[in-house]
């Protein structure tokens, strides 16, 4: 029989080969790159978006809104401006923090355990939305190609999630060779589309510009002070969105090959090039040629661009479909970025004692295997919930990553502050313009789109930092038990040894011998559980067990439990409380017969009493429960 497991993840890898898993900067940049990269296919359209909607509420004609438009390029100019501040930021964590962890090391180390835990929330709570948004949007790119397929929408997107999820429990270096085709076919395209577009601009007249230019002043002077400030930090905001994914590669620093610090910088570096050249690119090329987005346009506003550069020849619609041929599949596995980075996060976490301890746990390709697992559970959920429309979604995204970003910020400050030593002051300075910025953005996303959903992380982070705190409480008072009961064990405790019967079978004669080995002084007794008649007499099942005992059990007594109301496990349960308060000096062992079948699916049909004893017992103290398997394989050949 074929091992499906080893089909779908490979051969298994042993510690010693940690090594063959890290990742060359090519790859990494697919891996960690391709949910920032494909945000350029929608941060221009957002801040066009929030600039359409608003508009019309400030009583501005079409003329007037297509001059606000042009604050499109401003806008965009700000967030790459963020964005070479976030960029040499980053790239001061990764060298300080070769270890990865981000902003979550960051702040563990120089803001306290609360700070660490809100920024870790949050870009948890980011990571799961950035999953459920890019798949859903590729699905929505694919839908708009195939309109028949739109009832199977959230199927599709499950099955992409599915996809996904299989790739990176193979390993990162596997699923970052895969999805490097798709990540590095979009870069090229759309710097194909740019280079093309801006050779046409610089090359004819710059009318149209000049002409956007005035239209924009009249604007200026047309508005009030504070609407115009109002309009454009809201359109800042949303373009925003373009920033996700930016802190991946601090995150996952321990994924790159030596020297990890200087791969992981110079990865970022690459990173950043390419996503504030595309993203500029297209949003001054939108404006070069008068285009403008609202959210009721069924047409992306990439691909409107494409269609203006490519033209209507034959050449150029066959780019043009290439275009959005890569668009889609960069949306749809622009996923990939939160599989490298949850696991990881989550993983640090738990290794803190914030999230349970297997989170830690390795599979077989050396990958953090439950990260990958709960990430795909809770994405899923998300979009089954949303029907896979990204538009719901998009509302709640951004924030978590924004809180990252600035609690990152705050803690590299007083990191160089900490540290010292030669530029200590201007890396402050950086990181201090860098914090107090995305703090006003993270601000202006909560006050701009609370009632539109984001009112939900805000409440999530909280809610999720008092979960980690529970959690670590617990681990740190289960150690103290572990710790202050050691001297239970310096003097043993006396056994008395406990065998449930329902009747008398070699399964049940192999637990009366195995409890006469255990047991000290002959201190082992049998125990079942009679249901009465009618008339308040034993059963008749009950009065065939006393007469066949002595046969077969000779020297155990047995006694019998009555039972009025036809329950087992309660009575039993009532039974040895009532043993351990009598007496409290003795650990009393329960031994349970139990069937093992010789198919899994007859599991089913036996045993269902004796799990539900375990899982009672299970939380009773100075009790120990042991099985005593008699196989069926011999009866059933």
């Amino acid at each position: 029989m074929p091992n499906y497991r080893r089909l779908l993840l490979g051969r298994r890898l042993t510690s010693e080969e940690q090594h063959e898993t890290k990742i060359s900067n090519p790859v990494a940049l697919a891996v960690f790159s391709s949910d920032a990269l494909s945000s350029v296919a929608y941060g221009t359209e957002a801040i066009m978006n929030t600039i359409s909607q608003a508009t019309p509420a400030l009583g501005l004609g079409a003329a007037m809104a297509m001059g606000a438009i042009f604050w499109s390029w401003w806008a965009a100019l700000g967030i790459s401006a963020l964005l070479l501040i976030l960029m040499v930021s980053y790239k001061q964590t990764i060298h300080a923090y070769p270890s990865g962890g981000g902003a979550y090391l960051v702040a563990k180390d120089n803001l306290g355990e609360v700070a660490a835990q809100t920024a870790g929330a949050s870009l948890l709570i980011d990571y799961i939305l950035t999953v459920a948004v890019s798949v859903s949007s590729g699905v929505t790119a694919i839908t708009s190609a195939f309109p028949a397929v739109e009832p199977h929408r959230v199927a599709l997107a499950l099955l992409i999630i599915a996809f996904i999820a299989m790739m990176n429990l193979r390993g990162v270096k596997e699923s970052g060779a895969i999805f490097a085709v798709p990540t590095y076919g979009f870069v090229l395209l759309i710097l194909i589309m740019v280079s093309i577009g801006l050779f046409r601009a610089f090359t004819n007249t710059d009318a149209q510009l000049i002409e956007q230019v005035q239209i924009q002043t009249l604007h200026v002077n047309t508005l009030g002070k504070w609407a115009a400030i109002w309009l454009f930090a809201r359109a800042y905001a949303a373009g925003c969105t373009a920033l996700t994914g930016v802190e991946a590669i601090s995150n996952g620093v321990t994924a790159f090959k030596d020297p990890v610090s200087h791969n992981a910088a110079k990865t970022m570096t690459t990173m950043v090039l390419l996503l504030g050249t595309m993203f500029l690119g297209i949003t001054y090329l939108s404006n070069h040629y008068h285009l403008a987005h609202a959210e009721d346009m069924s047409e992306s506003l990439l691909s409107m661009l494409g269609h203006k550069i490519y033209g209507p020849s034959r050449m150029g619609h066959l780019v043009y479909l290439t275009q959005q041929l890569f668009t889609t599949a960069i949306l749809a596995l622009a996923a990939n970025t939160s599989y490298a980075d949850f696991p990881r996060l989550a993983a640090l976490h738990a290794r803190d004692g914030f999230l349970p301890r297997q989170l830690t746990s390795q599979g077989d390709r050396l990958v953090f295997s439950n990260g990958i697992i709960i990430l795909s559970l809770a994405a899923s959920v998300l979009v089954v919930i949303f029907n896979a429309h990204e538009v719901h979604l998009l509302d709640l995204y951004a924030l978590g990553v924004f809180i990252g970003f600035t609690i990152s910020q705050s803690g590299m400050v007083l990191h160089w502050r900490k540290e010292g030593g030669k530029g200590w002051k201007l890396k402050a300075v950086v990181n201090g313009i860098g914090a107090m910025t995305t703090f006003l953005v993270m601000c202006v996303i909560i006050a701009t789109k609370f009632m539109h959903g984001v009112w939900v992380v805000v409440l999530l982070v909280p809610a999720l930092v008092f979960t980690f705190f529970n959690i670590h409480r617990h681990y740190i008072r289960v150690k103290s038990i572990l710790a202050g009961s050691r001297a239970d064990f310096i003097s043993p405790r006396k056994n008395r040894v406990v065998v449930l019967v329902s009747g008398i079978h070699s399964g049940v004669v192999q637990a009366l011998n195995y409890a006469k080995v255990i047991a000290e002084h002959g201190e082992v007794e049998a125990i079942t559980v009679d249901f009465p008649d009618e008339h308040g007499r034993d059963s008749a099942s009950l009065e065939r067990l006393r007469s066949d005992w002595p046969r077969y059990c000779e020297g155990i007594p047995l006694r019998a439990l009555r039972s009025p109301y036809r329950k087992i496990v309660e009575p039993i349960v009532d039974e040895l409380d009532r043993m351990r308060r009598v007496e409290p000096e003795y650990t009393i062992t329960v031994i349970l017969p139990e069937f093992v079948t010789g198919h899994w699916w007859a599991n089913f049909l036996h045993n269902q009493t004796a799990w539900r004893i375990k899982t009672t017992l299970l939380m009773k103290p100075k009790t120990v429960v042991i099985s005593i398997p008699y196989h069926l394989e011999p009866l059933v050949e």
